[in-house]
């Protein structure tokens, strides 16, 4: 019997993430429509509509056939409009939901945040053990944090489920925020200048890699998961890595070698004693050959040494079983009310991101910047110097474009595992660091023109 496929509702589908998303289920042949405020396409149908409103979003789901739901919708993060953020993504995700319980959608994939768990300190290689802070960093977070959360709990009432996606730093062509920032202090000649000594890891992520991910997680989303662990207390778990407990599909999914990522930095190897470069010898050992040519097969080599997990892993038997127990109803290896860290899995220098934007922004606009040796600002100094210019904005009634929370921002580590998304959502990057800088400058640069032609005439 035939699969029956599913039949998408983009919320949000005019947006920067939305639009790639509905992008690639067209490229895909799925069928799919959007939903908005503002219709900026016209090759898939439309629907405007309030998206606090359960009775246009239902009716939206109803006319389009909807069977799955991809909620990317929210107001851009650096709002004043504090009670716009609770507004849209709280109480319009409460919205969706009941909308989707109450003409039958079975699936609903929902855009979060990676800035979920973020209070202004350094995070390094966190997973998604790491709960809410206890003070949010700001409204949008906050708001973000809690529409999750209504997401999660949504899962499995009346028979929906849900998933929710974290992730970080999206870039790429479309992106009117990033760039566009970017290319404001590129215009200023304003490069030189670093906050903090860039030694702070930082994830960004490929807007298309954002769409692919979630499409991964509607397709996997009603898999059925893999059968509960056998360990069912607390006991139990703590010899559990003794004990083979666990079926063949969980094993597969909890020790299968995961390779480098490589959407950057290019395919590479780990020699080994079997397959390794041909150094300078006296004398070539006996399989000289056979070694150098498993190493250069492109078909051999695949990582196959044991996964070593102590019981502080998320993936090991112990973290599992507390995560069971923890919730009976839930298991830790499925798609279905979870939530996952999505990024390009490349995290990067803070400072080496704009850089590389300006870098391409040079191809476009030769000469426009002189060399300038980089003028570096502490932290400390950073802050004092931000805090000056949010007291003068107050007083005349500015708004200040440098503040606590961007020197905060840049000098923070702050990058994510996604091991999670990769072993249970079979997510991999496609496309790198480098690339998705090169088309998100193209892009915009192919937009200043037009809107610079257009100003022309």
């Amino acid at each position: 019997m035939a699969e029956t496929k599913d039949s998408y509702l983009v919320i949000g589908g005019s947006g920067f993430l939305g639009r790639h998303i509905v992008q690639q289920l067209l490229d895909r042949g799925d069928a799919v429509a959007s939903f908005d405020i503002v219709q900026r396409h016209f090759d898939v149908p439309f629907y405007s509509g309030d998206i606090t409103n359960v009775d246009e979003v239902a009716n939206a789901l109803r006319k389009s056939g909807t069977t799955c739901i991809i909620h990317t919708a929210s107001p851009p993060a650096g709002s004043k409009n504090e009670a716009l953020y609770f507004k849209v993504n709280v109480e319009g995700t409460k919205a969706v939901i009941a909308a989707a319980v109450s003409t039958g959608v079975r699936k609903l994939v929902f855009t979060s945040s990676a800035g979920v768990v973020f209070n202004g300190n350094d995070l390094a290689n966190v997973d998604e053990r790491l709960p809410y802070p206890d003070v949010p960093l700001d409204a949008y977070n906050d708001s973000k944090a809690k529409a999750e959360q209504v997401v999660l709990e949504a899962n499995g009432k009346d028979g929906l489920l849900t998933v929710a996606l974290r992730p970080a730093g999206i870039f790429g062509p479309g992106d009117r925020q990033v760039m566009s920032g970017m290319y404001k202090v590129y215009e200023g000649n304003q490069t030189h200048f670093q906050i903090g000594d860039n030694t702070n890891l930082f994830d960004w992520t490929y807007v298309g890699n954002v769409a692919k991910a979630h499409l991964l997680a509607a397709d996997k989303l009603d898999l059925p998961a893999p059968a509960l662990p056998l360990c069912e207390s607390k006991e139990d778990a703590l010899i559990a890595e003794d004990v083979p407990h666990f079926t063949t599909e969980e094993e597969k999914i909890m020790t299968a070698p995961l390779t480098f990522v490589t959407a950057t930095s290019g395919k590479r190897r780990t020699p080994t004693s079997e397959a390794r470069p041909l150094g300078p010898y006296v004398e070539l050992p006996p399989n000289a050959r056979e070694i150098e040519a498993a190493f250069n097969d492109e078909n051999e080599g695949s990582p196959d040494k044991p996964i070593i997990r102590t019981r502080f892993d998320q993936f090991s038997a112990v973290s599992l079983v507390m995560a069971k127990l923890r919730n009976p109803q839930l298991n830790p290896l499925q798609v279905a009310g979870q939530a996952f860290f999505i990024t390009n899995g490349e995290p990067c220098y803070f400072w080496d991101f704009p850089r590389r934007v300006w870098h391409h922004l040079d191809a476009y606009f030769p000469g426009h910047r002189k060399p300038k040796n980089v003028f570096k600002l502490s932290k400390d100094l950073g802050l004092l110097a931000a805090s000056g210019a949010e007291l003068y904005g107050k007083l005349t009634g500015k708004e200040p474009a440098f503040t606590r929370f961007k020197v905060s921002f840049s000098c923070a580590t702050r990058w994510h595992n996604v091991e999670k998304a990769r072993r249970i959502l079979g997510y991999e990057p496609d496309v790198g660091l480098d690339e998705g800088i090169e088309r998100m400058v193209r892009w915009w640069y192919e937009e200043y023109q037009q809107g610079n032609h257009t100003q022309k005439h």
